[in-house]
């Protein structure tokens, strides 16, 4: 198949799309490798899929002194069953252990070398990925993923036994220990279960679909350790497929389009919560059935403000001690909602953001152990949330569990998910955000429109204004420029590969425009944070729309660079 493609390519005389796909090599994004199946080095396929994996054992060889005993960890989601070569490729280099999901979990519990995923998560049905793991149980960061790349660069020939995947069966190396981590890791989610008796008295049903992805079985399993009956499964989209053949795209970010299979369910069942897990159940959604009123979806800020509460809440109930909140820090994206800084701010604990991904979170959990401190909670605002620190990266499995039991609670308090949201923006300031984004196929157009930004007013000039809204304050971190730093420099580490620029303006409104790292998307989020007491909702609202709408046109000119806008 892939021979084909390339010789059709040249038979057509398509020389651009050649160029794109030999001309380039995948990179680390904020989700490791992620690119379509197909020929050519700029995708993903059994050679890159090889030239990846000898580029990361030369790695490691060089810095794991004892990687044939660590090993590796190996695992797949739902795509790996239409590309099954690459999971088999992987075998053949060093001790490895075999798993279907937890990988980031198994990599720790075994003290295994580094581990490799092969998924694309919520991508469309013609990607895949590698994503990759440190000994930590974090994903790679800098240093190791550009000296991983420059192994990778130095390793483009096949080793001789790359291709045998017959040495896949007769390796004394393999072992499949699916079972056991699936046990401990169930066990551990005792850590942050807080009230099994009342779950397993609880009236309410919940409904999970996993997106024709792997996290049924352990979403089943999930609320059964917290207590729960078994979640109703969307039986269209309960067992694998690569083709996510009922979803236009497996992405439960999208919301109530690609719930629908779910939220009909639910309401011919009488359930009134329901969670949807992503393909490879890292990320979660969340909906709740309104009075005669349909569906409430929450967004990531929405669920991370209700989240947070509730880890702080029964964190604070185990240590009365005001003295123990000194050691308790909850972390977030630089692009995510400011709600859990406004809960710091009040409550006395540590507050942290960092670069997207998970992988930055990850590493600074890693970090804030080795000094005894306790992150709690920590989230992205697409949708990725980790409740507690049992794994260093997001995990829908676990938190579709927490999630059950914060509503099963605050129904004993005569409270849905929507009112407590209410009521903790009583408590802290109402966090009003929205999230857009548009689609670009064309890396030189977002290059272009980013170069624009930076040379808006002149050379080196950023701009002083959005429509009708002054502009106070521009932090770029892919050139490291702060304006609202003493040295104009940037906190936040620099970020090279990606472009971000956020907008801090007058009336209080934090706008960012950014790159996606996993798919063809410039993201513009925007933020109202209001402070105690503020309850003028509408005009905020308002004012965020016109300032979102402002950004898009304005500095993105959709129109003119042929952009598909979209809404989440």
């Amino acid at each position: 198949m892939v021979c084909g493609q390339m010789e059709s390519l040249v038979r057509e005389g398509r020389v651009v799309e050649l160029r794109r796909r030999l001309c380039s090599r995948m990179t680390f994004g904020t989700a490791g490798l992620r690119a379509e199946m197909g020929a050519g080095f700029a995708c993903i396929n059994d050679l890159t899929v090889i030239q990846s994996t000898q580029g990361m054992y030369k790695y490691l060889a060089k810095y794991v002194p004892d990687l044939k005993t660590r090993g590796l960890v190996v695992g797949f989601d739902t795509r790996a069953q239409t590309s099954s070569g690459c999971t088999k490729l992987l075998w053949n280099f060093c001790g490895i252990v075999f798993l279907f999901a937890f990988q980031p979990y198994a990599v720790m519990k075994y003290g295994a070398a580094a581990g490799v995923m092969i998924t694309a998560s919520h991508n469309r049905k013609e990607d895949n990925g590698y994503k990759v793991y440190w000994h930590n149980g974090a994903q790679i960061s800098s240093p190791h993923d550009k000296e991983i790349l420059r192994c990778i660069e130095e390793s483009s020939e096949p080793w001789p036994e790359s291709w045998n995947e017959d040495l896949v069966e007769s390796s004394l190396l393999r072992r499949d220990p699916l079972e056991d981590v699936s046990r401990w890791y169930m066990e551990e989610l005792n850590t942050i279960c807080f009230h099994r008796e009342l779950n397993a008295m609880s009236p309410l049903k919940f409904v999970h679909s996993s997106f024709h992805g792997v996290g049924h079985n352990y979403v089943q399993r999930a609320f059964q350790q917290f207590g729960f009956p078994p979640p109703i499964p969307v039986p269209e989209q309960k067992d694998p497929d690569p083709d996510f053949s009922t979803v236009r795209c497996p992405n439960p970010e999208e919301g109530e389009s690609v719930l629908e299979l779910s939220l009909r369910l639910a309401e011919r069942e009488e359930a009134r919560i329901v969670v949807a897990t992503d393909p490879d159940a890292d990320r979660l959604a969340v909906a709740e059935q309104n009075d005669n009123c349909g569906w409430k979806v929450f967004t990531g800020n929405e669920l991370a403000a209700l989240l947070g509460w509730w880890m702080l809440f029964n964190w604070k109930e185990a240590h009365p001690d005001p003295a123990d909140t000194e050691r308790v820090y909850m972390l977030a994206t630089t692009v995510s909602s400011k709600i859990l800084k406004a809960f710091a701010r009040i409550e006395g604990f540590h507050f942290e953001e960092t670069l997207p991904g998970f992988k930055w979170i990850g590493n600074r959990i890693h970090e804030l152990k080795k000094t005894g401190k306790e992150v709690i909670f920590s989230f992205e605002e697409s949708i990725g949330f980790l409740c507690g620190n049992m794994v260093l990266d997001k995990d829908g499995v676990s938190t579709a569990a927490v999630v059950a039991e914060m509503a099963a609670y605050l129904h004993t308090k005569n409270l849905s998910l929507k009112q407590q949201l209410i009521n903790i923006y009583e408590i802290y300031g109402y966090h009003i955000s929205r999230t857009c984004y548009v689609i670009c196929n064309d890396p030189p157009t977002i290059h272009k429109i980013f170069s624009r930004l930076r040379n808006f007013g002149g050379p080196g000039v950023y701009p002083e204004s959005c429509g009708d809204y002054c502009i106070t304050h521009i932090r770029d971190v892919t050139t490291g420029y702060d304006s609202s730093q003493p040295d104009k420099k940037c906190v936040l580490p620099l970020s090279r590969n990606s472009q971000m620029v956020t907008f801090t303006f007058q009336n209080g409104i934090v706008a960012t425009l950014r790159t996606s790292g996993t798919e063809p998307k410039i993201k513009c989020y925007t933020e109202f944070c209001a402070a105690p007491g503020e309850r003028d909702i509408s005009s905020l609202e308002e004012d965020l729309r016109k300032v979102t709408a402002a950004l898009v046109e304005e500095f993105l000119e959709p129109d003119k660079n042929n952009l598909l806008r979209r809404s989440v």
